[in-house]
């Protein structure tokens, strides 16, 4: 900390090009940051989805139903602890841009035993198992909505419509939110009940798929290759796997986010060097006789690649640690910039330790070069280009 006012001075010297350095790699910052956000929020739920939790889905598309059933079969298998249901609804809310929350008809006995990283008050868990055209919205929607317990939602049937055309009304029987960083808090949940007996007129039976929670997450894949065989050459054909491994897939259908992200910030950080190390090159050669005299009053080799070192890295965690808050603070206060679409958008702790570690890489990589031809710079050598 001594040497931190020669530091200071020399980034001083020229204050348009230091200001303009730290401004590029905040702006590269920011994008790390806000890229790092969408990546987050396109896999969505898959870092917090059960290791214990099977899906069984139809073998040839998400869309084809599954029936009923199956599920007292499956619940019949050695190994398997529950087995609950869901069904995606896709209704309408006054109109279709405006509808970016997932809806979807469950089990309501079994729903929170198969989830129990949603959180909701026991009077409102009560009120929702007991009025059948209930439902629990989280917290995420309803926030954006405006939507609060005793609130009626109408939502118009696409999927599922009812047989003289009207809309579906539900009752907010409560509001739940995620137990950590990472639940979805953005869903509807109702009762299957009431779309099996309005649905097509009465006569449904069927599930989109099957939520089965295992004993032994080590079995998870026996026990999906015997649900599977257990519905084989059936006119409904079960696909299982881990839920894990579904919420994968699902965030892969977008495509591989993670390598386009890592495509741009590849190009964004390279053209940061460039301009960085550029910075402190040229500084280093206007000081060429200041580190000789340093030299001559008897720095040695290594804290004269110390001082250069810490300057070029003072300055990348400066704009880094600038870049990374803009961007938290820009994540934080606008939320979700789709408007519902990514309902998980946040700035996680691992990104900004990330975040950190690369702004000292890039100091690091910006500043050797020009440190070790200062550490090797000759005092006669130097002092002679005065």
């Amino acid at each position: 900390m001594k040497f931190f006012p020669l530091i200071w001075s020399n980034l001083k010297r020229r204050k348009v090009r230091t200001i303009f350095t730290i401004l590029s790699i905040v702006v590269a910052f920011v994008l790390f940051g806000y890229l790092g956000a969408i990546e987050k929020a396109f896999s969505m739920g898959v870092d917090v989805s059960g290791a214990d939790r099977l899906m069984a889905m139809h073998k040839m598309t998400f869309i084809q139903l599954l029936p009923i059933s199956y599920q007292e079969r499956i619940a019949a298998m050695e190994g398997v602890e529950l087995v609950s249901h869901l069904t995606w609804f896709g209704g309408i809310y006054k109109d279709q841009k405006s509808t970016k929350f997932g809806q979807m008809a469950v089990d309501t006995d079994t729903f929170f035993d198969i989830y129990s990283e949603f959180i909701l008050p026991e009077d409102q868990m009560k009120a929702w198992k007991a009025d059948r055209t209930g439902a629990i919205i989280g917290r995420v929607t309803a926030e954006r909505y405006g939507w609060k317990v005793g609130d009626k939602i109408p939502l118009m049937g696409t999927i599922f419509r009812k047989p003289d055309g009207s809309a579906w009304e539900f009752n907010v029987s409560g509001i739940y939110h995620g137990e950590k960083k990472g639940t979805d808090e953005s869903s509807m949940y109702f009762h299957y009940d009431y779309l099996n007996e309005a649905a097509r007129d009465g006569d449904f039976g069927l599930v989109g798929w099957y939520i089965v929670r295992i004993a032994d997450p080590a079995r998870a894949a026996e026990l999906s290759s015997r649900i599977d065989d257990l519905f084989a050459n059936s006119p409904a054909e079960t696909k299982t796997q881990t839920e894990k491994a579904m919420a994968q897939s699902f965030a892969n259908q977008v495509g591989s986010i993670g390598t386009i992200i890592a495509g741009v910030l590849s190009a964004v950080f390279f053209t940061i060097l460039l301009v960085a190390g550029n910075t402190v090159a040229q500084s280093v050669r206007e000081r060429t006789n200041e580190l000789a005299v340093l030299k001559t009053l008897g720095f040695s080799h290594g804290q004269v690649l110390g001082l250069v070192l810490a300057e070029s890295c003072f300055l990348a965690l400066l704009g880094g640690a600038l870049g990374l808050a803009l961007a938290w603070g820009i994540i934080t206060g606008m939320g979700d910039p789709t408007g519902g679409f990514l309902p998980l958008f946040y700035l996680p702790g691992g990104q900004l330790a990330l975040g950190a570690a690369l702004a000292l890489l890039l100091g690091i990589a910006t500043g050797l070069p020009p440190a070790m031809q200062a550490m090797r710079l000759r005092i006669v050598d130097a002092l002679r280009r005065v």
